[in-house]
């Protein structure tokens, strides 16, 4: 696994250092005459305030980084890249396909690192014996999906744009928008909250300054999936800061980063 990970993020292995080579065999001496021989002392009594001086310790190797702490500051290197490109399309910078691309491409960079991450380096020695082929193919099986994601400006209320296969009836959306925008702490409380609806899907709430977005998904997110959304709805609000604060808004100059994981 570290092999993979120092692939993934550039990092090139260190090659391993030649063993020294043998000591040579020490010359037979003439033995002593008791006048001429003197104590020999152990090396244990070599030490710091005696005759002689201490044994060499071994030269101890520097503390090197693991390779998944590695990954997990490369990790952090891709959200600030992420941020940056928000601002960078918001100060028009760089244009809408050059925005769609560069974050597919640090998207697919987070996701293969972060499942690299999550594979214990010792399972092929075990996958034989535990069926881990058939685990990895139930988690894929019944991850949450998004399905469909919607807009709501927050000040009038309205939506400003659906993506995907959004299908909720707005007599249930309205009163949940409602009770979310409210806070209540018995419903949902005052941050990203999802809740179960019908079909065995689940929609989520995720507040921001300008909107509110709701996401639908297959069946009830990840605490990983809530927080990948609620970073989503963070990056969309910077990158159109711009454009959500000069009302009215027009939708079709907005950018939406959403439909990268409409096609997962």
């Amino acid at each position: 696994m570290q092999d993979k990970f120092r692939r993934l993020i550039g990092i090139k292995a260190k090659p391993k250092p030649a063993a020294p080579p043998p000591p040579p065999p020490a010359e037979s001496a003439a033995p002593a005459t008791a006048a001429e021989s003197k104590p020999v002392h152990s090396v244990a009594e070599k030490r710091p305030g005696r005759q002689g001086t201490a044994p060499l310790a071994p030269e101890s190797e520097g503390k090197t980084i693991s390779t998944r702490q590695q990954a997990e500051e490369y990790l952090q290197r891709l959200q600030v890249k992420l941020n940056h490109l928000a601002d960078d399309f918001a100060e028009g910078v760089i244009n809408r396909e050059q925005f769609q691309k560069l974050y597919e491409h640090y998207q697919r960079e987070r996701r293969s690192i972060e499942n690299l991450l999550a594979v214990d380096s010792n399972t092929t020695e075990l996958s034989a014996a535990t069926g881990e082929g058939q685990s990895v193919m139930i988690r894929r099986q019944h991850i949450a999906r998004a399905q469909g994601y919607s807009v709501y400006d927050n000040e009038s209320g309205m939506p400003l744009a659906t993506l995907g296969k959004f299908e909720l009836d707005p007599a249930l959306v309205a009163p949940m928008l409602s009770s979310f925008r409210a806070a209540t702490q018995e419903i949902f409380g005052g941050g990203i909250r999802s809740t179960a609806i019908e079909g065995g899907r689940w929609v989520c709430f995720v507040p921001g300054e300008f909107t509110t977005l709701l996401a639908v998904f297959t069946n009830e997110p990840a605490e990983k999936q809530l927080e990948y959304i609620e970073d989503l709805h963070r990056l969309f609000e910077k990158a159109n800061r711009h454009r959500l604060t000069q009302p009215p808004v027009d939708a079709d100059a907005l950018l939406f980063p959403h439909e990268f994981f409409l096609k997962k």
